[in-house]
């Protein structure tokens, strides 16, 4: 075949089942061929990729980009610069913190409105929480790829107890979805965060301590048992401990429909940084202790984590400051999309061993497979999306705050040093990002939506179980 409109080629190709020097023809915006070696190929463009590392675009299964109602805290547009320029070339974007948050029709119209600016595809979670399991269907048909409860109090977002998320996991089962939850026990965060402000703690430490990974275990487990009785599909978020990976694990040999998701911030980062970053690194669950990120890591590195996302979370800097005093009155979240990539390539790659077909996999072709969004999406296979990026593994970089594309700029990541940077972010044939500027147009990305009802007939963008 001849007459491609772009040919990518000497660069060292990963998929999630191998590495080889070649390149990738694309037509139409998908791949038309995987190519092997390095041969001439006649096509409209041509990008000789020296060498790089040619990966799938990462698929970025949690983001908060807080549209409609705190586009003062990111917003489509710069979260998605973001994530281009982290070599994301698709995200999914959680229910909260938007105001209101995505949990009936008519917000989900409204963040659909706010998502079309953005720079790279994307889908939407909705939202379970404890008044609108009556809009559950609603959801399920405007095309939401997913459902988020959280097992603790959040902003806008109520808990979930155990009766709303049974009777949740058995409509969302119904639809062939499934239910992402935030595993903190609230009773046991709730007791211990009285008690220490009882106490007159405020320091940093005092974070941690409020929400041990004791709490974590109780949510994990209660969610298993609830997934367990119900038939549903179960995601447990942003796991920040062995044992929790643990206990997923098991619930899985015994037949539970469950995956896993770490991020990258808690495997790149431990508790002695939030005592030295301050607010900027408080997050929840919180950083662990520097024995449990390595054992996290040990997890990663054995294959027994499903996911990796960023849970990009912002908020005014003022937001962050305001726990200098007193750590609880902090926002907690870590702004994080752009350095995912950077940080697993550090950290995972160059320290200790991760393999980069395992990276892939973890980054890309199962955060697709979750949504039944794959192989068009976070593949490197003929008939995918040509969603790309190319990557220097050599290159060292200071992350300065300047080099965010996010609305806020700031980030614990900042002042860090990373080994493997992005240089080039194709997203459907098309070059949004290169040499450290975004040059895609805001509106290039598309909605990813999901499979719909059962029943309704719908077709949909991309849709099916995983």
């Amino acid at each position: 075949m001849s007459g491609f409109d772009l040919y990518i080629r000497n660069g060292r190709v990963v998929t999630e089942e191998r590495e080889f020097l070649g390149g990738v023809a694309v037509t139409g915006g998908r791949i038309a061929q995987l190519v092997e070696g390095n041969p001439p190929l006649e096509a409209l463009e041509e990008i000789d990729a020296g060498g790089l590392l040619l990966l799938p675009g990462l698929v970025d299964a949690h983001v908060h980009f807080s549209e409609p109602g705190r586009g003062h805290w990111e917003g489509f547009e710069t979260g998605s610069r973001g994530a281009a320029a982290g070599g994301v070339t698709s995200f999914v974007e959680m229910p909260l913190n938007a105001h209101p948050p995505t949990i009936n029709a008519e917000a989900l119209r409204l963040k659909q409105a706010a998502a079309a600016v953005s720079h790279v595809d994307y889908a939407l979670w909705g939202g379970l929480v404890e008044d609108n399991l009556a809009d559950l269907a609603d959801l399920q048909a405007g095309g939401v790829v997913g459902f988020k409860a959280f097992m603790v109090t959040a902003t806008d977002f109520p808990r979930s107890d155990a009766r709303i998320m049974r009777e949740g996991m058995a409509q969302i089962a119904g639809f062939g979805s499934f239910l992402a939850v935030h595993a903190e026990d609230e009773e046991m965060t709730g007791r211990l965060t009285m008690a220490l402000r009882a106490a007159g703690r405020t320091d940093r430490a005092a974070w941690g301590e409020a929400r041990p990974i004791a709490a974590e275990l109780t949510a994990i487990d209660e969610a298993i048992g609830l997934a367990e009785a119900t038939g549903a599909r179960l995601h447990i978020v942003h796991v920040s401990c062995a044992e929790g990976i643990d206990r997923i694990s098991a619930a899985k040999a015994r037949g539970v429909a469950v995956t896993s998701e770490t991020c990258a911030h808690y495997l790149f980062f431990d508790e002695t940084d939030l005592e030295r970053l301050g607010p900027v690194a408080k997050c929840a669950p919180p950083l662990r202790a520097p024995a449990e990120r390595e054992a996290l890591w040990d997890r990663v590195l054995a294959g027994a984590v499903d996911v990796i996302t960023s849970d990009h979370s912002p908020c005014l800097w003022e937001e962050k400051t305001a726990g200098d005093a007193d750590i609880f009155e902090a926002w907690g979240g870590i702004s994080g999309v752009q350095s995912t990539l950077p940080a697993l390539l550090t950290e995972g790659v160059a320290k200790r061993g991760l393999l980069l077909p395992d990276l892939v996999r973890m980054t890309a072709a199962n955060p697709a497979r979750l949504f039944g969004l794959y192989p068009k999406k976070g593949s490197l296979s003929a008939g995918a999306d040509a969603d790309l990026v190319l990557v220097d593994p050599d290159r060292r970089f200071t992350l300065q705050a300047a080099d965010l594309e996010y609305r806020n700029r700031h980030s614990a990541y900042v002042g860090a040093q990373f080994l493997g940077s992005v240089q080039k972010t194709i997203s459907r044939g098309l070059t949004v990002f290169d040499g450290g500027r975004i040059i895609g147009p805001a509106g290039h990305g598309e909605r990813l939506d999901g499979a719909g009802l059962a029943l309704s007939g719908r077709s949909r963008t991309g849709g099916g179980r995983a």
